[in-house]
């Protein structure tokens, strides 16, 4: 997806390294301590799982299911709580998903790239693609009601500070989240220097929570780690305890967080903060819930199952814990919006998007931006989640189907890694795989039953996500396929076209999403103005399919003759684009590039109807409509205003 400067293209060609190239491509992160970054990685990665002791539990009980607040079903939920936390999140993710890297970087996108990489053009890649591309729509869906049900949870918990909060909670939820959506613009750096400490008190609140409930019933422990208590539910329930699931899932939602955040951090500092600190705050939370309800009588555990994290307080830890519980409710908000910033940057980069507004909200931290349509479009979505379903209990209908189907997805990429990659034999990969899809289509198949519910809701919004980010990618191919079709070969121009037009003083940087043939906006400014500057650069930005590419690799020169040079500058889909930056470290194609004396031609495409079209009609006017509302070139590419001349000519796809 090269930058042809028009609104063709993400502005950036996504091509896969060679096998010999794949080496010098680098990642970039330092050697910060494992305890350091495990710190960090708790006020980042956890905040979502981390906030789901407000409802996870509480979910399962609720009257959806008809399930009693007995010894026999709270010992079972329990049961199912820790071992999905430990063969979801430690077993699937932290010990086998998150040895899959791309250059450090996890994600289903960064995931995607490395299969591609890997695979190269065989023909089960296609269906993959769909599949990690429809995780990538799924994961926006998730951002949406994670952001509602997290801070509407917590706001919740006013009720148990004074009651006459009740009419308020809606009020007060939108105020805290559109507040937290006003801000995303100043970036997140300062606020961020918080999260560590402020996690690391809410993760030790859980555990002293629980602890308080456990030392009554201290059998609870082994209760909870007994499996056979999660076979006797299903034996007993059957078809209600299956279900349940749907409940249960809450409890690990945001696992899929500690994959796309590892390149922040790094996978041993997250696997660390897991096993050892977050993991046994949220059991023993867990088990202080159950044991309380358990030590109350019939009538008052009827009352405790409504709100057991709330009431689970002593009296004057009210006003400390709900605060708590509501600055983790926005830190988990905020994590998943940066998180749809970078996902949104990489899919612009790999080239499922159009290129839009990214803002770079520091000077020393190229991860941190921010992109102002994702932002407000989250916000509308957020406050229409919030009031369209009014209460938590209400969307947890709703969260969950999103997470189980993006890990379900995991799984499957995860069966390409381990036979295409690592190259693992059948009777080591299938057990594992098998253990991975019994237990995701269990999850995904409870949370399929909740769909009328409002289950739909996430559905929908990443079929309507698929629906544009493929859209995107099919309509590029036709156009970079219609472009090249009629493209003159660069020798043939030079020769032709060099000594018969009048040179003039100055530099022409001709923006192109080909490595080959003559730009269109050369072809148009020949033929136009009968001129070409002294020195003539065809430049092509390619993104390749690792994070980061390293400074030696950056740029590729190729001297044409007669004035004419090709370069190529080398990017990973994690690292912004800044040409004028890159051409100022360009010195051996006829001096230094000064941008008083500079002119960069962009070529913009306007799509005509073709007498066979590529993709139905509704998707060309889909193309056609995203082609329209793209980010300019000059402004993805940082170009200088006044030295931009824009040339446009007419595409049939």
């Amino acid at each position: 997806m090269t930058a042809e400067s028009h609104n063709s293209a993400s502005g950036a060609e996504s091509v896969a390294p060679s096998a010999a190239n794949t080496g010098h491509y680098g990642h970039g992160h330092t050697g910060d301590g494992k305890l350091k970054l495990a710190v960090g990685a708790i006020g980042v990665v956890f905040g979502d799982i981390g906030t789901s002791p407000l409802y996870a539990f509480r979910e399962t009980f609720s009257g959806h299911y008809g399930i009693e607040a007995d010894r026999l079903h709270i010992y079972g939920v329990l049961s199912l709580v820790f071992w999905s936390m430990t063969l979801v999140v430690t077993i699937k993710y932290v010990l086998t998903i998150m040895k899959a890297d791309n250059k450090g970087e996890g994600g289903s996108l960064a995931l995607l790239a490395l299969i591609s990489r890997s695979s190269g053009e065989k023909r089960w890649t296609w269906p993959i693609i769909l599949l990690g591309v429809f995780a990538t729509a799924l994961f926006y869906g998730d951002s949406m009601i994670t952001p509602a049900m997290s801070v509407l949870s917590a706001t919740e918990g006013l009720n148990h500070i004074e009651g006459r909060f009740a009419p308020y909670v809606v009020p007060i939820a939108l105020t805290i989240l559109i507040g937290l959506f006003m801000i995303q613009s100043r970036g997140t750096a300062k606020v961020g220097a918080l999260f560590g400490p402020i996690m690391l008190a809410y993760f030790l609140m859980l555990s002293v929570l629980g602890l308080i409930h456990i030392v009554d019933n201290p059998w609870i422990i082994v209760e909870t780690l007994n499996p056979v208590n999660a076979l006797r539910f299903f034996i007993t329930d059957g078809f209600t305890a299956f279900i349940a699931l749907g409940a249960v899932v809450l409890a690990v939602t945001g696992a899929e967080a500690l994959y796309t955040d590892m390149g922040h951090f790094g996978r041993a500092p997250i696997g660390l903060s897991w096993m050892f600190f977050v993991l046994p705050a949220l059991m023993l939370n867990y088990m202080g819930q159950g044991a309380m309800v358990l030590a109350a009588e019939a009538a008052p555990a009827a009352e405790l199952i409504r709100d057991p994290f709330f009431l689970m307080m002593p009296d004057g830890w009210r006003i400390p814990v709900v605060v708590l519980a509501l600055l983790a409710a926005i830190i988990a908000s905020q994590a998943v919006i940066t998180g749809a910033f970078s996902l949104t940057q990489q899919a612009i980069q790999l080239g499922f998007m159009p290129r839009l507004r990214v803002e770079h909200t520091s000077a020393s931290a190229a991860g941190q931006i921010y992109i102002p349509v994702v932002n407000w479009g989250l916000m509308v979505m957020v406050i229409i989640l919030v009031l369209g379903f009014g209460s938590s209990s209400n969307l947890a209908a709703a969260y969950g189907i999103a997470v189980t189907g993006a890990m379900f997805i995991d799984t499957c990429l995860l069966s390409v890694v381990l036979f295409t990659l690592w190259k693992w034999p059948a009777w080591k990969a299938l057990p594992v795989l098998a253990v991975f899809f019994i237990v995701d289509i269990a999850y995904f198949g409870a949370n399929l039953i909740k769909v009328p519910d409002g289950g739909w809701v996430p559905l929908v919004i990443g079929l309507v996500i698929f629906t544009m980010l493929t859209t995107w990618s099919r309509g590029r191919k036709l156009m970079q396929q219609e472009m090249a079709e009629g493209a003159m070969p660069i020798p043939v121009f030079v020769k032709s076209a060099a000594n018969s037009a009048t040179r003039v003083l100055g530099t022409a940087v001709f923006m192109t999403s080909s490595s080959d043939g003559v730009p269109h906006a050369l072809l148009h400014n020949l033929k136009h103005n009968k001129v070409l500057h002294q020195r003539i650069i065809l430049l092509t930005i390619k993104v390749a399919d690792v994070p980061f590419v390293r400074e030696e690799n950056h740029c590729a020169l190729e001297d044409l003759g007669q004035g004419f040079h090709r370069l190529i500058l080398n990017y990973g889909f994690m690292q912004p684009v800044d040409v004028p930056d890159a051409l100022k470290r360009v010195t051996s194609c006829g001096g230094e590039f000064k941008m008083l004396e500079t002119s960069f031609f962009l070529s913009r495409q306007t799509l005509i109807a073709a007498s066979k079209p590529g993709m139905p009609i509704w998707r060309e006017k889909l193309f056609a409509w995203m082609l329209r509302n793209s980010e300019s070139a000059m402004e993805y590419f940082r170009l200088p205003t006044n030295r931009v001349v824009e040339l446009g000519s007419q595409v049939a796809i």
